[in-house]
C-alpha cells in the first residue's frame, strides 16, 4: 500500500504530459479512455486550453468497447477525424483502461499512419507514471520522427551569438506566468539565440531547426530524454540547470560556454556543494531540476549550507545529492520532513508538515496542484528568485 496516498496530491500522470508536450505542434492527440476523463487535462493541467486551439480529444471508451476489444470504433474515429482536421501527425496516448486490456497501440498506429498516410505515434503511457514520464516520450519521439538530420550545429564566429535550444519547457513545470518568457529573455539578454523552447512558446519550423543549435539547456527532467536524442543525432552537448538567481544564472552561461567549447555535457546543480550543514534544515519539494537548481541559488547568493530537496517524481537527471530523497511515497516525505525548520514547495505538501513550528514557503507548482494556485505561482528566473525569496525568508 506504499502507493497510495492518504494526504498528499498525485501529481500529474502520464497521459496528461503527452497533451501538454505536443500541445502547440499541431497534431490530433487523443487519449484512449471513457469520455469526460480529458475534463481533468483541460481544466487543471492545461492553462493553454482557452487562449490557444489545439486538437486534443477523448476517444470515448465505453464498457462494452472494453469488454470486447473494439479497437475498429477507435480507428475509424481517429482516420474520420483526421481527414476532417488534417492535423501534422496523430497521437494515441494510452490510459489505464487500454493498458489492463492489452490494447495494442503500435498496432492501431500503423492501421491508421496506413489508411491516412500521416506519421502515428502510440504512447504506451498507463496513468500509472507522472508527467515527466509522458513529455520525456513524446518530446524525444517527434525529434527522432522529424528534425532534420542534415542540420548541424552553428559554428561560432564573432558576428554570432552561440545558439541554444531549451528542452523540458511545459505549463506543468513553468506554467503561464511569465517564466517561460523571463528565461528566454535572460539567456537572449547575456547574448545566447534561443533557436527554440521545447515545447512552448516555438513555431514547429523553429522545433525542426533544433539540430542548429550549439548547446541545449534542459531546464526541467522532462527533457532530458530529448537532449539525448538530440545529442545523438546531431552531436549536441547539454547542460542542466534552470537561471535562478544571480550566481547560478553566471554559472550557467559559463558551463554553456565550456560545453560548446569542449563538447562535454555540464550538470549544474551538482556543483557549489557546500559541506557544512550548520544553521536551520530547509527542504525543497518538487521537480529535481528546478529544486536543485533553487537549493544552489541559495547556497551561491547567501550562503546557505543546509538545504535538501525531496522530489517525488521519477527522474533526478543526476542532479540529486546523497542526502536529498527521490521517493513518491508520502510515508518517506513524511518521515524526511520530521526535522525540517523550512519547507518550500505547493500549498498541497503542507499536510506533510509534523510540527507547527516549521515555517512553510508557498511555491505553487502546476503539475502537483493544477490551477488551484496559479494566479501565486511566482517569477523566480534570475534575479527576480532572489527578490522573492529575501521576501518570504529573513535571509
Amino acid at each position: 500500500m506504499r502507493q497510495a496516498s492518504r494526504i498528499l496530491s498525485t501529481y500529474t500522470a502520464d497521459v496528461m504530459g503527452v497533451p501538454s508536450a505536443l500541445y502547440e505542434m499541431g497534431g490530433l492527440v487523443i487519449m484512449h479512455d471513457a469520455s469526460g476523463c480529458n475534463s481533468t487535462y483541460n481544466t487543471h493541467d492545461e492553462p493553454r486550453w482557452y487562449t490557444k486551439p489545439s486538437m486534443v480529444y477523448i476517444s470515448a471508451l465505453t464498457e462494452m468497447d472494453a469488454v470486447l476489444g473494439n479497437d475498429e470504433k477507435l480507428i475509424n474515429d481517429v482516420i474520420t477525424t483526421a481527414n476532417e482536421l488534417h492535423p501534422r501527425f496523430i497521437a494515441i496516448v494510452g490510459t489505464i483502461i487500454p493498458a489492463i486490456m492489452g490494447t495494442d497501440l503500435n498496432g492501431i498506429s500503423r492501421i491508421i499512419e496506413d489508411k491516412t498516410g500521416l506519421p502515428v505515434f502510440g504512447f504506451k503511457t498507463n496513468s500509472m507514471h507522472s508527467y515527466v514520464s509522458g513529455v520525456n516520450m513524446a518530446l524525444s519521439e517527434i525529434a527522432r520522427r522529424f528534425c532534420d538530420r542534415s542540420l548541424k550545429p552553428e559554428t561560432c564566429a564573432c558576428c554570432r551569438n552561440p545558439s541554444v535550444n531549451l528542452l523540458g519547457v511545459t505549463p506543468l513545470d513553468f506554467s503561464i506566468t511569465g517564466n517561460v518568457e523571463a528565461m528566454i529573455k535572460i539567456f537572449e539578454d547575456s547574448g545566447f539565440d534561443v533557436k527554440s523552447c521545447w515545447a512552448m512558446n516555438s513555431s514547429w519550423r523553429e522545433l525542426m531547426n533544433a539540430g542548429m543549435a550549439n548547446v541545449n539547456v534542459v531546464v526541467s527532467s522532462c527533457g532530458l530524454q530529448l537532449a539525448e536524442t538530440l545529442r545523438e543525432i546531431y552531436g549536441t552537448p547539454y547542460i542542466i540547470g534552470v537561471p535562478v538567481g544571480n550566481g547560478l544564472t553566471k554559472e550557467i552561461f559559463s558551463a554553456a560556454e565550456k560545453a560548446l567549447a569542449t563538447g562535454e555535457n555540464q550538470i549544474l546543480p551538482c556543483s557549489g556543494t557546500f559541506d557544512e550543514k550548520e544553521g536551520r534544515k530547509i527542504y525543497i519539494i518538487g521537480e529535481a531540476v528546478n529544486s536543485a537548481s533553487m537549493r544552489n541559488a541559495l547556497e551561491y547568493d547567501y550562503g546557505i549550507g543546509n538545504v535538501h530537496v525531496i522530489c517525488p517524481l521519477e527522474d533526478d537527471g543526476g542532479v540529486l545529492r546523497k542526502d536529498d530523497l527521490l521517493s513518491p511515497y508520502e510515508e518517506d516525505i513524511f518521515a524526511e520532513l520530521e526535522d525540517a525548520d523550512i519547507l518550500i514547495a505547493d500549498p498541497l505538501c503542507k499536510p506533510a508538515l509534523s510540527s507547527s513550528n516549521t515555517d512553510f514557503v508557498s511555491l505553487p507548482h502546476e503539475g502537483c496542484s493544477g490551477r488551484i494556485y496559479r494566479n501565486d505561482i511566482p517569477i523566480y528566473i534570475g534575479s527576480e528568485f532572489n527578490k522573492w525569496i529575501e521576501n518570504k525568508l529573513p535571509l
